[in-house]
C-alpha cells in the first residue's frame, strides 16, 4: 500500500462539504488519480481512526485557461466523498 500521504492528498473545506458533513455525515478529500475506493478506505480509516462506510469517487477535468495568446490547462483533480459509519473528522481541533 502506498504511504497516506500520497493518497489523500487534503481535505476539501467548503460550503457544500461542509453541509454534507453535518448532515450526513459526509467527508470529503482531494485524492491521488491512482488511488481506488478500497486504498481510500484503508488510508481513511489508519489516519483519522474512524470506520468508513462508503467511498465515491469523481474526476473533476481541469479547466483550459489563456493567458494572452497562449492558453494551457489545470490538471484534473480527484475527489472522494466518504460516508462514515462511525466517529467524526475534525480538521481544525476546535
Amino acid at each position: 500500500m502506498k504511504p497516506l500521504h500520497q493518497i489523500i492528498r487534503k481535505p476539501l473545506v467548503t460550503e457544500k462539504s461542509n453541509l454534507m458533513k453535518e448532515t450526513g455525515n459526509v467527508v470529503a478529500f482531494e485524492v491521488a488519480m491512482g488511488s481506488n475506493k478500497v486504498e481510500i478506505r484503508q488510508a481513511i480509516e489508519r489516519a483519522f481512526d474512524v470506520k468508513v462506510q462508503e467511498v465515491r469517487t469523481l474526476i473533476i477535468a481541469g479547466k483550459t485557461k489563456r493567458v494572452g495568446r497562449s492558453s494551457g490547462k489545470r490538471p484534473n483533480v480527484k475527489k472522494a466523498y466518504v460516508t462514515l459509519a462511525e466517529g467524526t473528522i475534525d480538521f481544525f481541533g476546535v
